[in-house]
This record gives C-alpha cells, sequence and structure tokens, in this order.
C-alpha cells in the first residue's frame, strides 16, 4: 500500500488532502462495486447505513456509528459523509463532488472532492483514492490526518470484505 498525504510546509505539518493506492487481488469490477454494495462496505469501512447511487447526479451517503471517544479538535467520530456522484464509469472508477463530513457534534466539513480509480494491475487491480479539497485551517488539516489514517486501515480491509465475489482473491499488496 502507498500512501502519500499531500503535505503542507515542513515536514511536521498536517496534510491538505488524501491520497493512497492499494494493489488488490480481484478484477477492477469487483473492487469498485465495494464502494456501493451495502454489505460490502459495512464489512470494509465499517458504516452503519448506506445510500449510494452508482449514476450522474446520484447520492453518495454513508454514516458511521457514533464514537465514545472524542479528538481534541474534531470532537467525536462518526457522522456521515455525502456527496453527489458526478462521473462513474463501470469498472474504473467514480467522482464525487460537493462532498461534506458530518461530525456527530459541531460544523460540518467541506466542500471537498472524492476520485476513486481502479486500474487494471497485473494481479488485479491498482486501487487509487484521493480527497481533496481544504481551507488553511486546522480543523481541516486535522481532519485529513485523521482520516487518512482511517482511509489506509479501511482500505485494507476491502480484500476481505469483497472475498468470495467472482473473481477476486484475499490479498491487497503494497502499491509502488
Amino acid at each position: 500500500m502507498s500512501y502519500s498525504p499531500a503535505m503542507g510546509a515542513g515536514p511536521v505539518a498536517d496534510p491538505s488532502a488524501f491520497d493512497c493506492t492499494v494493489e488488490i487481488s480481484a478484477p477492477p469490477e469487483v473492487v469498485l462495486s465495494a464502494f456501493f454494495d451495502p454489505d460490502r462496505l459495512r464489512e470494509w469501512w465499517q458504516v452503519r447505513a448506506s445510500i449510494t447511487t452508482p449514476c450522474p447526479l446520484g447520492i453518495y451517503a454513508i454514516e458511521w456509528p457514533t464514537e465514545t471517544t472524542a479528538d481534541p479538535v474534531l470532537g467525536r467520530l462518526g457522522g456521515a459523509f455525502y456527496g453527489v456522484v458526478i462521473d462513474v464509469r463501470p469498472g474504473r472508477g467514480f467522482f464525487l463532488a460537493d462532498a461534506y463530513w458530518i461530525p456527530p457534534e459541531g460544523d460540518p466539513i467541506g466542500p471537498m472532492a472524492l476520485h476513486v480509480t481502479c486500474d487494471p494491475a497485473p494481479a488485479g487491480t491498482r486501487l487509487r483514492v484521493e480527497q481533496s479539497g481544504c481551507d488553511d485551517s486546522g480543523r481541516w488539516r486535522r481532519f485529513y490526518r485523521v482520516f487518512g489514517a482511517r482511509w489506509v486501515e479501511s482500505l485494507a480491509r476491502i480484500p476481505a470484505a469483497i472475498a468470495g465475489t467472482e473473481g477476486s482473491e484475499r490479498a491487497a499488496r503494497p502499491s509502488g
């Protein structure tokens, strides 16, 4: 797995975006379906509920359970993430715009964009997830620091979530 947060100035600056690539031993269609299938989303992204419509102007909304502990800047995590599907390419990827994270408490963070691509690779699929949109506030940058780490953990669960789907295998390998 290759994780390259878009960093601001200095080696300890919080990121201003998220960009991660992972290779998964499954066809691109199977990997992409994990972003729209409610059962798969529960498994790998640990969502409580989802409404995802893979068509232009479709809704993409997911909800996580509210956590009991709180981040010092963001507050309690969980809440909802939603955006508008602008482009979807079957088996290849999708793009969300006007996306927001709505925390259980406090103001939403957004707007942002989410771009997911699934490119064929020798062993299956090279999955790339890019999330962007940021102002220069500490809260935005903290969002990418916290959620970037959670993205990495979640993406590593996709192979198990799609196991048993026709054409998939359980292995995920770093991309580099």
